[in-house]
């Protein structure tokens, strides 16, 4: 239909000045005409040309005015010559309508409100109101000072309009033929496909882009990691358990049930399954003894150890409760072979989420457990690791940790900040967590982890953790982000 009127008005006159105007002439809609517009522009059977032009446009209230009457004078209407008592008039029309028409009514002088009820003042009153917001509705002018009111109740807003002024084009018809864009064998069989037109194709036109998987950035550094990892020989530890005890998660490394991680405010516990009853009761006896009244050199930390407090279910804190399984089971074995792990994977703290910082987040780990390994071997492992991740100026500051000693955090300096960053922390395993799981007394364990969030958002200039992990990630980002190339500074 809208075809139709556009040709056909067309036909037997010289342009179309307002396609709005045309619209509201023929009763379409202005975008469905429009639709029709660019169709035909597209195929120069019109020559269209674009105009914005500034209008008033009904606001909502303004909209719901124009059908059903200001509301004073819906107020107005609802009294009836002889008056009415408020609680009546309350029932009889719209809470809304009530408490704004009975104050522009009485404002207007068309009703009067007193303690005995409701009362007309004027016999009769013309909305006017009601006719302006039609008038703007219908894209007529009304004069600048019949706009006063409307625009002081906020009925009106003024905003762009585009429109379109439409001329015959240089293919012009008065009835456009349907063009054919396929050549079919009933065609063929017919005769009929020497009077068809076919629609001609553009062979240049892209095709739609292919919806596939994007690999995160998160990923992609994750790859590059692992790759350094396995240059270097390491194995990959399984860390496909984000349910762990706390036996595991804490005892195992020597950390006392004292300690601060261990609170509910740091770590998340499980309600069901609150606790395990799987653990190796030699190795737990071991620990207990280690953590009461120590062994193998340490005094231990002089509490009463529990087992309850142990068989508690959490997620994970960090992959180092994997490092402790793999050691243990590596310290089961007929006989001592060195190993070389690292794993990749995520944790979970109960920290408030901040630009830096989630409830969850991934860790990088690694570490070589060997016959006389010295803290110069640790030394040389991290300057190798972070060589290869670009990092190569670094800096170490002692630290604490329960589960290593000594325990050394690592910083680089980043050219981009210019300032040295810490991207890592280290050490040796301690004697009382290694002793008791069975690993000959002669071996020892260096070992370091950092943040895979932390390079990532080096790497991809990301300041805040929110737009790269979680919820709040832009898809087109990671659609669109660049090649991992791994060499921060």
């Amino acid at each position: 239909m809208a075809e139709d009127s556009i040709l056909g008005f067309l036909q037997n006159n010289e342009a179309i000045p307002d396609s709005h105007q045309f619209a509201a002439s023929v009763g379409i809609d202005h975008n469905e005409l429009e639709n029709v517009i660019k169709s035909l522009r597209g195929f120069e059977i019109v020559d269209a040309q674009e105009f914005q032009k500034d209008r008033w446009f009904l606001k909502e209230e303004g909209r719901m005015y124009a059908r059903e009457g200001s509301p004073e004078v819906q107020l107005f209407n609802a009294v009836p010559p002889e008056g009415i008592s408020k609680e009546e008039l309350q029932k009889k029309v719209n809470p809304t309508v009530f408490k704004i028409g009975s104050s522009w009514a009485v404002k207007k002088k068309l009703v009067e409100i007193g303690r005995q009820g409701v009362s007309r003042k004027v016999d009769y009153v013309e909305d006017k109101i009601q006719g302006f917001l039609q008038q703007i509705e219908k894209g007529e002018v009304v004069d600048e000072k019949d706009l006063g009111e409307l625009k002081n109740r906020k009925l009106i807003e003024f905003r762009p309009l585009k429109g379109y002024s439409l001329r015959k084009g240089p293919k012009y018809v008065s009835k456009r033929k349907k063009a054919a864009t396929d050549l079919t064998r009933e065609h063929l069989l017919r005769g009929d496909w020497r009077d068809l037109e076919f629609k001609e194709y553009n062979l240049s036109a892209q095709v739609q882009p292919i919806q596939i998987g994007y690999l995160h950035p998160l990923l992609k550094v994750r790859d590059a990691i692992q790759s350094i990892f396995l240059q270097m020989g390491f194995e990959e530890m399984p860390t496909n358990n984000y349910v762990e005890s706390s036996f595991w998660n804490f005892d195992a490394l020597f950390q006392p049930q004292q300690h601060p991680a261990r609170d509910s405010h740091d770590t998340f516990f499980l309600k069901v399954p609150s606790s395990t009853r799987e653990l190796p009761e030699d190795y737990v006896a071991k620990v207990n003894r280690v953590h009461e009244s120590g062994d193998y050199g340490s005094l231990g930390y002089r509490y009463k150890w529990k087992r309850e407090e142990a068989e508690k279910n959490l997620l994970r804190t960090h992959t180092t409760a994997v490092s402790a399984r793999m050691l243990y089971s590596l310290a089961h074995q007929k006989s001592f072979s060195p190993k070389k792990y690292y794993s990749i994977d995520r944790v979970f703290r109960n920290e408030a989420v901040d630009r830096t910082h989630l409830a969850e987040f991934h860790q990088i780990e690694g570490l070589i457990c060997d016959r006389g390994l010295t803290l110069g071997d640790l030394f040389g492992v991290l300057e190798d690791f972070f060589a290869r991740l670009g990092m190569a100026k670094l800096r170490f500051k002692p630290a604490y940790n329960p589960y290593t000693e000594p325990s050394m955090e690592i910083f680089s300096y980043h050219e981009g900040l210019k300032k040295w960053v810490e991207v890592g922390n280290s050490g040796m395993f301690r004697p009382e967590m290694l002793l008791p799981m069975g690993l000959p007394e002669d071996v020892s364990v260096i070992a370091w982890g950092l943040s895979l969030e932390r390079p990532t958002m080096i790497l991809y200039g990301i300041d805040n953790i929110r737009d790269l992990f979680g919820p709040k990630v832009d898809f087109n980002v990671i659609k669109n982000n660049p090649i991992c190339r791994l060499g921060l500074e």
